[in-house]
């Protein structure tokens, strides 16, 4: 680990396969991220217990598929520590200490609890049945941070506010200890593009409107035959919009080169490209991009030993480095030692 170098954390939940949202929105960004920060990438087997912890089965499988994603997409275990959150027990005990201090309300105040209660109400729903675990997630969240005192978290905007109430939750354990232990993290933005279901909303498994990263060529060209396009384009002959289409040309927006982009535009326009067309092309494009991290992930399944290795190794790694956090918080706390 090089000490000069600020330090980032982040991690995801293994619920199943990634997509190309998470792609562009997060793995992406983490790639370069990992090239100029000390970086620690953590699979939240935890944090997926909060609302799954009934639908267990495929824990194992899931976080294999994570793995396996990031490691297709650049994430590399030679320079970022790449770590099981279980298997890094110290953030659990982190989070005791934390609980302890942090009030209530500031819990409450957490915008993804409060967007829960909201549908849990529309859907006449008793909060009652959501979990101890679900209502401490956010004090969770913020040991995962501060186990290793990092300097920066990459969020999206949406996120802000966990990064906020870490800042917080440091400050009150610095102020109540009397220490300077803990850093204030800052949320590092992620300009996150809004990549689309294939169905013109939010992105999603649950949704059956993405693509995956494992997704072969046949698939993605049958997926996107669905996506959404200009609406008011009902027939193959009639003018089309790009700004009215909900989906396929914010696609293109990624995939084309600005020429691309721009006789698509103008086909659409002056209806000399149909949608159909316009879809078949988009896909090869697709295709062609994802092939080199297909072709990675669908080799690195084939060495199952490998990427329990990456995992136990990263995961002491990262133990090794929590144990000197946890050790200077008992001695704050001061603990009986």
């Amino acid at each position: 680990m090089t000490e000069n170098k600020n330090r980032i954390v982040s991690g995801m939940r293994p619920t199943g396969k990634l997509h190309l949202g998470h792609y562009f929105g997060v793995l992406k960004n983490w790639v370069n991220l990992q090239k100029e920060f000390e970086s620690f990438f953590f699979i939240a087997d935890w944090h997926a217990l909060t609302t799954k912890y009934n639908q267990t089965d495929d824990m194992k499988r899931n976080v294999e598929d994570v793995l396996l994603d990031w490691l297709a997409s650049g994430i590399d275990p030679n320079i970022s520590t790449i770590y099981l959150q279980s298997l890094v027990p110290e953030t659990a005990q982190l989070h005791i200490y934390l609980s302890m201090i942090t009030p209530q309300n500031w819990v409450e105040r957490d915008p993804t609890l409060k967007d829960l209660a909201k549908i849990m109400k529309d859907k006449q729903e008793n909060m009652s049945n959501l979990s101890y675990g679900l209502f401490g997630y956010p004090v969770l969240m913020s040991a995962d941070i501060m186990l290793f005192n990092s300097n920066f978290v990459p969020v999206g905007i949406d996120q802000v506010a966990h990064v906020e109430l870490t800042r917080d939750i440091a400050r009150r354990f610095n102020n109540i200890y009397n220490v300077e232990l803990f850093n204030e993290p800052q949320p590092k933005l992620t300009q996150i593009p809004l990549l689309k279901g294939l169905d013109g909303n939010k992105m999603g498994k649950s949704f059956n409107n993405d693509i995956k990263i494992s997704d072969t060529a046949e698939i993605t060209e049958k997926k996107f035959r669905t996506a959404i396009t200009d609406r008011n384009r009902i027939r193959r002959d009639d003018k089309g919009d790009p700004d009215n289409c909900e989906v396929v040309y914010d696609y293109w927006k990624i995939f084309g080169s600005k020429e691309e982009q721009d006789e698509i535009c103008e086909g659409c326009k002056m209806a000399t490209i149909g949608c159909a067309e316009c879809k078949k092309r988009l896909t090869a494009k697709i295709n062609e991009y994802m092939m080199p991290i297909r072709e990675k992930r669908s080799e690195l399944e084939k060495q199952p030993d490998y990427l329990k290795n990456i995992i136990y190794e990263g995961s002491k790694k990262a133990q090794q480095k929590a144990k000197e956090t946890i050790d200077k918080v008992e001695q704050a706390v001061k603990m009986y030692k």
